[in-house]
């Protein structure tokens, strides 16, 4: 067992790896096809397999700066879906205190405490000042 470790450490030396975008294609993959064995359709099964096969051919690449700048693209587009759901739930549950407006000027949120009546309301990024109701 020791001599399989050491050959497969040797043929992995100078290639990329496992990442996060490799592991999504491949939960993808394993999802297709376990799809396909409840459906009969193809669809399923060449997707998975596809998906698998393109998972494979990122973890041997020895294209290393492709590979990354892929998985780095894929973490941007992470990191603002989840920064966005992170923003909306936080807004959502600070609702019922605060109103929250859009400054016309640069589009920065405002934050304004509700039942206030009509306010000036002042961006505290552009000093801009607009009045709307609380």
């Amino acid at each position: 067992m020791n001599g399989f470790r050491q050959r497969m450490t040797r043929f992995m030396y100078g290639r990329y790896g496992n990442d996060q975008l490799s592991r999504v294609f491949l939960g993808l993959a394993m999802v297709c096809l376990i799809v396909n064995l409840f459906t009969d359709l193809a669809v399923f099964y060449v997707a998975g397999l596809l998906l698998l096969i393109y998972s494979m051919y990122r973890s041997f690449s020895k294209d290393i700066s492709k590979m990354s700048a892929q998985n780095q693209k894929y973490l941007n587009w992470r990191y603002r879906r989840i920064a966005k759901y992170n923003s909306t739930k936080k807004r959502l549950a600070q609702r019922k205190e605060y109103r929250f407006y859009t400054c016309p000027g640069c589009t920065q949120k405002v934050r304004v405490p509700r039942g206030r009546g009509k306010i000036a309301i002042t961006c505290p990024k552009c000093r801009a000042e607009f009045i709307k109701k609380s």
